[in-house]
C-alpha cells in the first residue's frame, strides 16, 4: 500500500499544479487589482497593460506553468507579486509558525481522543461514554471557525483570561511567554475539533477488539481485565486510530487554516488567502503543491506505521 501511494505521489502532484494553473485562469479576479491596491484606480490602461505583459498575465496558463516547473526544477520557486518577495522567503517567514500550531494540535488531539475512546469503548454506558457521544456529535457538527469565535468571546473578551489573537501583545517581542499564552487558545480549538472524529474511532476499535477471539482467549485464561486492556485491546485499537489519522489530515490542514485566521496567527493561511485573491501564481502553486505533498508524506507515514503496528499489513498492501 505504501509503494503504491509513493507511487502515485508523483504524477498526482502534476495533476494538481497543473489543474491549478488551470482554473486560476479562469478566475474572475483581476491579478493587478492586488498587485498595484490603491493605486490601480490612478493607472492608467497603457501602463496596466505594460505591466501585465511584464508579470506574463497574458501568457496562457499552460506556457505559466510551463515557466514555473522549469524554475521548480532548477530550484527557485518564483517571486511573489503579493509580497515583493521569493516565494521561499514567504513560506520560510511562516511555515514554522503553521507547523507549530498544527503539530501542537494535532498532539493533543491524539492523545486526548485515544484517552477518551479507550475509556468510553471499555467501558460502555458508563459515564465517559454517556458523555462522550453526544459531546462529539455537537463539536462534529460545528464548524472549527464558530468554535474560534467561541472560544475568543468567552475565554477572551468575557473572562479575559487569554488574549484575543495575535502571535504576541501589542509593541512586544515574540518571548516564549508571549507566544504559550497567545497559542493557548489556537491550539485548544483546533485540538477539540479534531477530537470527537477520532474518539469516536478509538472508541469503536476498542469495542470491536474486546469482542476478538485473542480478547476472549485472555479472558478465559483468568487475565485480569487491566491487562488485557493494555496488552490486547489497546494494540489491536491503534491500527485503525492510526489509519484514521492519515485520513484525517486534509480536514486538520484546512482547520489549522481556518484557526490560523480568526485568531490572526501568522502562518501560511494568510499567504494563502493573498495569493488566491491576487492570482499569485508562483505562491499559490508552491502553497498547494506543498499541502498536496504534505498530505501525501503523511498518508504514506500512516501506511508505514500501521505495517509496523500489524505485521499482517505489509508495504505493498
Amino acid at each position: 500500500m505504501a509503494l503504491r501511494r509513493a507511487a502515485f505521489a508523483v504524477p498526482l502532484l502534476v495533476v494538481v499544479s497543473a489543474a491549478l494553473f488551470a482554473l486560476a485562469s479562469r478566475s474572475p479576479f483581476d491579478p493587478l487589482a492586488g498587485y498595484l491596491g490603491d493605486r490601480y484606480t490612478t493607472t492608467s490602461d497603457a501602463d496596466r497593460a505594460r505591466l501585465a505583459d511584464e508579470l506574463g498575465l497574458h501568457d496562457p496558463w499552460w506556457a505559466t506553468y510551463g515557466h514555473w516547473v522549469r524554475g521548480l526544477l532548477s530550484g527557485d520557486l518564483g517571486v511573489s507579486r503579493s509580497f515583493g518577495q521569493p516565494v521561499a522567503t514567504v513560506i520560510g517567514e511562516r511555515l514554522p509558525w503553521t507547523l507549530l500550531l498544527t503539530c501542537l494540535g494535532l498532539g493533543l488531539a491524539i492523545v486526548a481522543s485515544f484517552v477518551l475512546g479507550v475509556w468510553s469503548g471499555a467501558r460502555p454506558g458508563g459515564p465517559v461514554d454517556r458523555l462522550v457521544a453526544p459531546l462529539a456529535s455537537v463539536v462534529q457538527a460545528t464548524p472549527p471557525f464558530v468554535l474560534s469565535l467561541g472560544a475568543v468571546a468567552v475565554f477572551a473578551l468575557s473572562l479575559g483570561w487569554l488574549p484575543v489573537a495575535g502571535l504576541t501583545d501589542a509593541g512586544t517581542d515574540p518571548t516564549f511567554g508571549q507566544v504559550s499564552e497567545h497559542l493557548v487558545l489556537p491550539v485548544t480549538v483546533l485540538a477539540v475539533s479534531q477530537v470527537p472524529w477520532l474518539a469516536m474511532s478509538v472508541r469503536q476499535s476498542v469495542r470491536d477488539a474486546i469482542g476478538s477471539d485473542a480478547v476472549r482467549g485472555a479472558r478465559a485464561r483468568g487475565i485480569p481485565e487491566r491487562t488485557i486492556l493494555l496488552r490486547h485491546v489497546v494494540p489491536l485499537a491503534l491500527g485503525p486510530f492510526v489509519t484514521v489519522i492519515g485520513l484525517r489530515l486534509p480536514e486538520i490542514i484546512v482547520g489549522a487554516a481556518i484557526v490560523e485566521e480568526v485568531f490572526s496567527w501568522p502562518g501560511i493561511a494568510g499567504a494563502v488567502v493573498t495569493s488566491a485573491r491576487e492570482l499569485d501564481f508562483p505562491l499559490l502553486a508552491a502553497l498547494t503543491v506543498g499541502t498536496t505533498l504534505i498530505v501525501l508524506i503523511g498518508s504514506l507515514l500512516a501506511d508505514v506505521a500501521l505495517a509496523l503496528l500489524d505485521p499482517r499489513v505489509t508495504a505493498d498492501g
